[in-house]
């Protein structure tokens, strides 16, 4: 049996090794997605039956805390592909399943072209399919693209001509398919998290997926989703917790009226690394406590669905408790990879901040990764759960 998580345990040195220079060069990893490809890890999450692992939420937290550490651009990249196959496993009939699904299973990467920028709120969607001539074309343009240079395969958030969710499913050389290489964040430089547009692509019906009811009913998706937010901001941190360790032993020097002649020994440099690690690992345990209850919830929807049932009451239960553990698990992992990226210039004095060492990308990847979704709404719905007993909200970021 493939053990995916030891895949990518392997594949973090290789990855690692290279992370500053891409950052400081803004040096796109498609090499490193080579790598991937080959070595079967996009399949983690594909059923066994498709060609894939079917392993646990756990797993994927780890996977994730793996590669983040390596190089959270890399995992980033990484993400809209695990997010494509829980989708596709929640909402897609089962010869759609079988078509991408067995795709993914046999190896290839897919990526998504899911936010805008256009409308009142976040997460309208205005790409949309029209009838044109008797063919079904779609038209539009999406903002953030997070590692779609990388894919084979793009699935697109689009609506019907009636405004109800869809997804479509792009090859990447589709014609009229264009992905600009324009992302320029501060942070998360190499994600190639740029624009995408569809000029007129013609589609055939296979490669239009209606999300039909699951728009709006509670999916254990947003959770997952968030799982890997989560544990790419504590591969942030442990990053930052090993650059710190090394820095003080090998390069910071003490002050005079520390009273001690090795840096290492300095009180105060002591209590730095010790609240680096207290926090990242407080972090990194919410988060590994958090994808048991997604685990949970996952298996129990995915069964409903294979039965052909709603939602049963327990498993709506167990989906509004994971997004509540996932919640509390956000906030620590936010909090933590920020803080702590801050943290590493008190272990390390000024030396740390010359540019050939490059330590800014990780508050610069961890204050760009985390901006995805306020924690600060996060901080509410658990309040609202446990005092008035309000489950959270039903979006995309519980």
């Amino acid at each position: 049996m493939t053990d995916y998580v030891h895949i990518a345990r392997t594949l973090a040195p290789l990855i690692a090794e290279d992370a500053s220079q891409r950052d400081a060069e803004r040096i796109l990893p498609f090499a490193i997605f080579e790598k991937i490809a080959s070595s079967g890890l996009g399949a983690a999450r594909v059923q066994k039956e498709l060609g894939g692992g079917d392993v646990s939420q756990s797993a994927v937290a780890e996977i994730f805390i793996a590669l983040g550490k390596a190089d959270p651009n890399v995992a980033q990249a990484l993400f809209p592909h695990f997010i494509n196959i829980e989708q596709l496993r929640l909402m897609a009939e089962p010869d759609a399943q079988a078509r991408y699904l067995g795709q993914i299973g046999r190896g290839i990467i897919s990526s998504g072209a899911v936010a805008e920028r256009s409308g009142n709120f976040r997460g309208e969607i205005h790409t949309h399919i029209a009838h044109v001539d008797g063919k079904t074309v779609l038209r539009g343009r999406k903002f953030y693209s997070t590692g779609c240079l990388f894919a084979d395969l793009i699935k697109v958030q689009a609506v019907d001509e009636a405004g109800k969710g869809i997804y479509v499913m792009l090859p990447k050389d589709t014609q009229g398919l264009v992905l600009l290489d324009d992302w320029d964040g501060m942070g998360q430089r190499t994600t190639a998290s740029g624009v995408t547009e569809f000029h007129d692509i013609v589609l055939s019906p296979e490669q239009i997926i209606p999300t039909g009811h699951w728009a709006g009913r509670r999916n254990y998706v947003g959770a997952s989703a968030q799982l890997i937010h989560c544990s790419i901001d504590v591969g942030i941190g442990l990053a930052v917790l090993d650059d710190a360790v090394y820095w003080a032993k090998n390069h910071t020097r003490p002050l005079r009226e520390s009273g001690v002649s090795r840096a290492s020994d300095d009180p105060y440099i002591l209590y730095t690394v010790g609240e680096i690690s207290a926090r990242v690992r407080a972090a990194e345990a919410l988060v590994r406590r958090a994808a048991e209850y997604v685990e949970q919830a996952a298996r129990a929807q995915l069964e409903d669905v294979r039965h052909g049932r709603s939602t049963t009451a327990e498993t709506e239960n167990l989906l509004v408790q994971s997004s509540i553990a996932i919640a509390e698990a956000k906030i620590a992992a936010t909090e933590s990879a920020i803080h702590v990226a801050q943290k590493l210039y008190d272990v390390g004095g000024a030396a740390t901040t010359q540019k050939p060492f490059n330590f800014d990308r990780h508050w610069r990847n961890a204050r760009t990764h985390t901006t995805h979704d306020s924690v600060a709404y996060k901080y509410k719905a658990i309040g609202n759960f446990l005092l008035n007993g309000e489950p959270p909200p039903i979006t995309f970021t519980y």
